[in-house]
């Protein structure tokens, strides 16, 4: 009897399903689980792919430093965007809206806002990469657009550290590098509106972007706060058009849910109506 009761014993492939959703490649499924719950990637492919993205993004704080320096931003101010803030388009969003003789506390909010999306960034690398409790001060100052978009796309726990430290690192130190070089240059390129620089970093962020938009809410997201932006930018102090660009998501979000709603009620009204004729019948 009691060899009846007992509980079987759980497998490798079985505490792999129960630790999270199902299948291998699940972005839940990465954990320091037993050999075989999820596939393996090469460090050495790992670090490529990190470094590729890294060195790509990171030679664009060239045009942030640039594009600061145009807005009137001394060379300590620059710097310590880059420092302290380093969230990219938050920082071309910050000098924009300076450039275009925007309210700087306006400016601010935007860049804020803007900038907002790296702590829902955060709840889900959280999970990924299980960091100790000491290093995640530091490693929040890493969550980027990019850190992100190469760790989620790690098969396991270790390959996502190892992209996460390495995206990071690299771009953290070449654009901080990149950043003092074009505010030292900017001088010598003259007019730097000339050169369309401030689009470098947008630009790098919907390159990022796109991949990602693959439902149709998401999609619709996306499009109506471009219109939102662009529709109100002439007619808005600069910084105002990215903060009620915002709006886009919880306006879609409502409109999704009535129209999912109003299916099931009438449907839930339709089964009720048939199970009452039914009932009538019968009795």
């Amino acid at each position: 009897m009691a060899e009846q009761t007992a509980p079987p014993e759980s497998t490798g492939a079985i505490g792999a399903i129960s630790a999270g959703p199902p299948g291998p490649t699940a972005p839940g499924a990465l954990r320091d689980g037993p050999p075989g719950t999820s596939p393996h990637k090469p460090d050495a492919a790992v670090v490529r792919d990190a470094l590729a993205v890294g060195i790509a993004v990171g030679l664009s704080g060239f045009a942030f430093g640039v594009t600061a320096a145009g807005s009137g931003l001394s060379l300590l101010q620059i710097c310590a965007l880059s420092l302290f803030v380093f969230t990219g388009a938050s920082q071309f969003a910050l000098v924009g809206a300076l450039a275009a003789g925007g309210n700087p506390y306006t400016a601010a909010a935007g860049a804020f806002f803007l900038g907002v999306r790296n702590a829902f960034y955060g709840l889900r690398l959280s999970q990924l990469l299980a960091l100790p409790r000491a290093a995640r001060p530091f490693a929040a100052h890493w969550v980027i657009d990019e850190t992100t978009a190469v760790t989620v796309a790690q098969p396991d726990r270790r390959s996502a550290r190892l992209g996460f430290t390495v995206t990071g690192l690299t771009l953290y130190v070449l654009w901080n590098l990149t950043t003092l070089v074009g505010a030292m240059g900017a001088e010598a390129l003259g007019d730097t509106e000339a050169w369309g620089l401030d689009a470098a970093s947008p630009a790098v962020f919907l390159a990022l972007l796109a991949p990602m938009l693959k439902s149709t809410t998401e999609r619709v997201t996306a499009g109506l706060a471009v219109m939102l932006a662009l529709t109100l930018l002439p007619v808005l102090p600069a910084g105002v058009p990215v903060l009620l660009s915002a709006l886009a998501a919880p306006v879609v979000l409502f409109l999704m849910g009535r129209r999912k709603r109003g299916p099931a009620v009438e449907g839930g009204t339709t089964t009720r109506e048939k199970t009452t004729e039914k009932g009538g019948r019968d009795a």
